[in-house]
């Protein structure tokens, strides 16, 4: 069963990527294998395209999520907890797979250490996706195109934003599954406007053949800031004084980086927001931001 929404906004954006309940364990010492480790754990609505979607809203840009989640109590959560947002969801219902869930381990340095489940996401197909209608950009968790179950439903995704004039952005999201991928994962995202990569990813990528294939690069740096990247420019502002818990944080850069670019900034203030974001991320608890 699919929910869908009407899309009627000039600024409209559509995330398709995952939703996930996560499980934050932080722990102040190193983990004591086969025994207990004491450690401070919330549950909170997390995965990559539920964050991104969710920091959206919160700075005030009408945003639309597609996702599968299961049959199950972790579906309501998740559906109260981006409601409570102000995300509008279309999540189809698949009674054959649980809602994604994903453990964070998180050590006393804001180091995480993640262990992913993608359940209903990784079962995403192209009919799942939401009417574009008049929305103007589609943003796509590079987990939909990391994973074969799912890949057809993110290259259908952006197809179809291609043909309804939208702009595009990906978030590659992970160096480790890019190993070995990164000239067919940069053929999959060719012509997109925007790729936003951490500095992992883009060296996995290799920058040259990056700004190849799309128009720009919006690239997070840790400590040393976020650059922007197109075939005239080059430009970098620093890193913000955040809070050591980095979960989510990459999520939340992506959404002050395209509220901005949206609303007409240009490169420097569309990375300056992004930093501001991804920043007031590490001093929430949980990825996104303080419910409504």
């Amino acid at each position: 069963m699919r929910e869908r929404q009407h899309i009627s906004h000039p600024r409209h954006v559509v995330v398709v990527g995952d939703a996930a309940l996560d499980v934050v364990a932080r722990h102040e010492g190193a983990l004591a294998h086969g025994d207990d480790t004491p450690a401070r754990v919330l549950t909170a609505v997390g995965g990559a395209g539920a964050n991104t979607a969710a920091w959206l809203a919160h700075l005030g840009v009408p945003v639309t999520l597609a996702t599968r989640v299961g049959a199950d109590p972790a579906a309501d959560v998740l559906r109260g907890g981006l409601a409570a947002r102000g995300v509008t969801c279309a999540l189809t219902t698949d009674p054959g797979a649980a809602t994604g869930c994903v453990v964070v381990l998180v050590d006393a340095t804001g180091q995480r250490t993640m262990l992913p489940d993608r359940g209903a996401n990784a079962r995403l197909r192209a009919e799942d996706l939401p009417d574009l209608g008049t929305a103007a950009h589609l943003h796509l968790s590079g987990y939909v195109l990391l994973d074969d179950r799912s890949r057809p439903a993110g290259l259908a995704a952006l197809r179809r934003a291609a043909a309804a004039g939208l702009t595009t952005s990906v978030d590659p999201q992970s160096a480790v599954l890019l190993d070995g991928l990164a000239e067919t994962f940069l053929a999959w995202v060719e012509g997109v406007d925007l790729l936003l990569p951490n500095t992992a990813e883009l060296r996995a990528l290799g920058d040259d053949r990056a700004l190849r294939s799309v128009r720009a690069v919006a690239s997070t740096n840790g400590p040393d800031g976020a650059t922007w990247r197109d075939g005239s420019t080059e430009v970098s502002v620093p890193a913000g004084a955040g809070g050591p818990d980095t979960t989510g944080a990459g999520d939340a850069f992506n959404a002050g980086l395209l509220a901005a670019w949206l609303g007409g900034a240009g490169p420097v203030d569309a990375l300056r927001a992004g930093v501001a974001a991804g920043t007031a991320a590490t001093l929430t608890a949980g990825a996104g931001p303080t419910p409504r």
